[in-house]
């Protein structure tokens, strides 16, 4: 049986909960908030719509409601603060509701159950949430599986230290270059420890490979696409490019670039952000009102808006996956990524998307204005998009992660 732990369970970490469901697997699902809809604490959150919806993106499926487990407060804390602006609370490393605070906390209460005596054959937890269950399992000889959804840390620092030197204007967002010296090594601390690691791309798997004390063998298991839609209606023949995109607003995902490129096509194109500043100051308010901005939406809503666009653009300079892709390649929107992302396991150049240069407005500008021109090119790419994406489902995901944690839980596993 496996405990799977993860503070916020997004995307991924739901998939994984119903493969060890589905598979016989769970024992327990640990995190932060599993909220209930319609419930009395869901009405008195109906108070402030946005924090509704936060909250609400915290529902499961009733089928794994006797496997979790929660631990709050701390998280509640955190969402409470944000509405009402305390971002003291909040936003540094070290704060009481901060995002490092919510992970470190669950992390301990999840090893006081393991070395109370839990009885199961393997973790399953997650970068930055991992080091305390870790150590308490390897007391006890439990077996420790690794999800590294992100890139690892040291070719972050390396790639943002480059950035902030040739864009200081956007330094801000790069919050990777604050971490702290304690909280970088605990993520040494994490790997170290690890029977087995697991990552969805190439790319994440090979920077890993950086880690000066990793011996654990590293896998790729590629994230889903979630639903595709086979019978698209794109009603527009002509007219402006209507091009998307989606994430946090930071130079961590090549935003300036983007901005440049678009900036040279604005009278052909039409854009659209969604994601949450990450500085108050970058991009400008005089830049986002030059365009569609939407700072948040549900996933379904998601779906809808990329179902409404021709081309989504995710110029990262590190990304671990970047689940947006297999999203929008679903919904029938040509790509446009860097080798820094999963893009090279996803996309076949020039086909179903384009694989650029990272830091290159010239690059996105150049495919844009190809699509542009060539609207019998972009049907045709848009079309290999959605086949594509078909190879990309969750269950397939959940069927991989199941035959690597199998491995482990019943069979020696030497590390």
């Amino acid at each position: 049986m496996i405990l799977l732990s993860h503070p916020t369970a997004n995307q991924n970490v739901r998939q994984a909960a119903m493969a060890f469901l589905e598979a016989g697997l769970l024992g327990e699902f640990w995190t932060c908030v599993s909220w209930k809809r319609n419930g009395l604490l869901d009405r008195l959150a109906a108070l402030s719509e946005h924090f509704q919806k936060e909250l609400r993106r915290r529902s499961f499926p009733v089928e794994l409601a006797p496997f979790i487990r929660t631990a709050p407060w701390r998280e509640l804390g955190r969402q409470s603060a944000a509405q009402i602006g305390w971002q003291k609370l909040t936003r540094a490393e070290g704060a009481l509701f901060s995002v490092d605070a919510v992970y470190r906390s669950l992390d301990r209460r999840v090893a006081q159950e393991v070395a109370a005596g839990l009885t199961i054959k393997a973790i399953y937890a997650y970068d930055d949430g991992a080091l305390d269950t870790f150590r308490a399992a390897k007391k006890r000889g439990i077996k420790c599986i690794f999800e590294h959804p992100t890139i690892y840390w040291r070719l972050v620092r390396q790639i943002q230290r480059k950035e902030a030197e040739l864009h200081p204007e956007w330094a801000p967002t790069l919050r990777a270059l604050g971490d702290s010296d304690e909280k970088l090594a605990r993520k040494d601390q994490e790997l170290a420890l690890a029977d087995l690691v697991i990552t969805p791309s190439s790319f994440a798997k090979n920077s890993v490979a950086l880690a000066p004390e990793l011996t654990s063998p590293v896998f790729v298991v590629p994230y889903g696409a979630g639903p595709v839609d086979a019978h698209p209606d794109r009603g527009q023949k002509g007219g402006k490019l209507r091009v998307l995109f989606v994430g946090a607003l930071s130079q961590a995902k090549g935003l300036g670039y983007l901005l440049e490129a678009i900036a040279h096509l604005q009278r052909n194109i039409e854009f659209t952000l969604i994601g949450r500043r990450v500085s108050p100051a970058v991009p400008a308010s005089s830049v986002l009102d030059s365009y569609r901005w939407i700072p948040s939406l549900a996933p379904d809503e998601l779906l809808q808006e990329m179902s409404r666009h021709d081309v989504l653009v995710l110029p990262s300079l590190h990304e671990g996956f970047g689940l947006v892709m297999t999203e929008a390649m679903g919904q029938g929107l040509v790509v446009i990524t860097t080798p820094h992302t999963a893009g090279p396991d996803l996309i076949t150049d020039s086909v179903d998307g384009f694989v650029i240069p990272i830091r290159s407005a010239t690059a996105i500008e150049e495919k844009l204005d190809l699509l542009l021109h060539d609207r019998n090119r972009l049907r045709a790419m848009q079309a290999e998009a959605r086949e594509k994406a078909l190879a990309y489902t969750w269950e397939n995901y959940r069927q991989h992660l199941v035959r690597l944690a199998r491995e482990v839980v019943d069979t020696p596993f030497e590390s």
